[in-house]
């Protein structure tokens, strides 16, 4: 049976251009467009479709009220269909946080390559969304705490690196907001387009109590801290005579992503001697795989989110299925996983 896509936008183009795309493939049917939040539910009330592509500047309802009403009334599958401008990211990552499943960028057509590359990820994308069940917003269930924070001190020469993909930016905040100001550093690659990892990192930096960055060329890691990667840059890091820096360039795609969470992994099973976690969150495809098998070779602990928790089981499962993971868990137990593994000593 084909997926059965409702696209939603206030611009004739951009519902042309969407609507063209996912026409050329066979497992894909485009039942009907939209061009307000109005029209929109009624469309779905009459069509039934599987999967919502969503815009979120609209006229007479903008996106994320509509998407709000929809998760609390009718839970489904959306992709939000965004501008890559410093105005549509905190939008979007909004609209991440109520429910929806991913986001693209408008469509631009200048560049044929880039298109056809822009196609490819919008049909992923719109795969990956039919699978996945949605259900009523629920409270999240609260990090397990099974250690005492205010005796622990934890090794300051450790790393915790973590690798997330679609259902990530929720994944990460429910992570990182667990972890103590005190901990280990931390390193992240999100798959997540210019201007939005840099709202990312401020959105996460206010929340947490550890400061976190965009993470920048040469930039000293420390305790405390976490470093994200920026958005088209590959993160990797040095070990130098003071410590680990980061690193970024702007090689090749790996995996089609820069940043790739193999690029991280592998940099930090070569460079830390074994003294670091690697964990690998939520994600289409199998980005980071490769890597954290290259981590556990070299003598560091591995940890997969579990696939009742993950919003899309393909990076952890195909870490899996390599036998790179040496422990498989819920995501609301991870960061409690990985503080136990950078603790230096219990002070009583």
């Amino acid at each position: 049976m084909s997926i059965k896509v409702l696209i939603i936008d206030d611009s004739p183009l951009i519902r042309g251009l969407l609507t063209e795309i996912l026409s050329n493939t066979k497992d894909i049917e485009v039942v009907g467009t939209a061009e307000d939040p109005y029209d929109a539910r009624e469309k779905i009330k009459a069509l039934n479709p599987d999967v919502l592509t969503l815009d979120i500047e609209m006229p007479k309802m903008n996106g994320i009220t509509f998407l709000r009403n929809l998760m609390r009334l009718r839970p489904m599958p959306v992709i939000m269909v965004s501008t890559l401008t410093q105005a549509g990211a905190p939008a979007t990552l909004e609209a991440l946080e109520i429910g929806a499943l991913d986001f693209v960028a408008k469509p631009k057509m200048n560049v044929m390559a880039e298109f056809n590359f822009y196609a490819e990820d919008l049909i992923e994308k719109i795969r990956a969304a039919a699978k996945t069940s949605i259900q009523k917003q629920q409270k999240p269930k609260p990090a397990k705490q099974q250690i005492d924070l205010n005796h622990i001190r934890f090794d300051p020469n450790y790393l915790i690196a973590i690798g997330a993909s679609t259902g990530g930016t929720e994944a990460i905040k429910e992570v990182i907001t667990a972890m103590p100001g005190h901990m280990s550093a931390i390193v992240i690659t999100q798959h997540i387009p210019p201007v939005f990892s840099t709202s990312f990192a401020q959105r996460l930096d206010k929340i947490s109590q550890m400061r976190v960055h965009e993470a920048q060329h040469g930039q000293k890691i420390e305790p405390g801290n976490i470093y994200i990667a920026p958005g088209d840059k590959h993160l990797t890091i040095k070990k130098t005579t003071t410590g680990y820096i980061c690193q970024l360039d702007e090689e090749e795609k790996v995996n089609r992503h820069r940043p790739a969470v193999d690029k991280l992994f592998a940099s930090v099973a070569a460079q830390t001697s074994g003294k670091a976690t690697g964990i690998i969150l939520t994600g289409m495809g199998a980005d980071g795989a490769k890597g954290l098998l290259a981590m556990q070779q070299a003598g560091c602990k591995t940890i997969a989110q579990d696939q009742a928790s993950s919003i899309v089981w393909g990076m952890p499962g195909a870490a899996v299925e390599l036998k790179a993971v040496q422990k498989i868990a819920p995501l609301h137990e991870i960061a409690t996983l990985s503080m136990k593994t950078a603790i230096s000593k219990i002070v009583k």
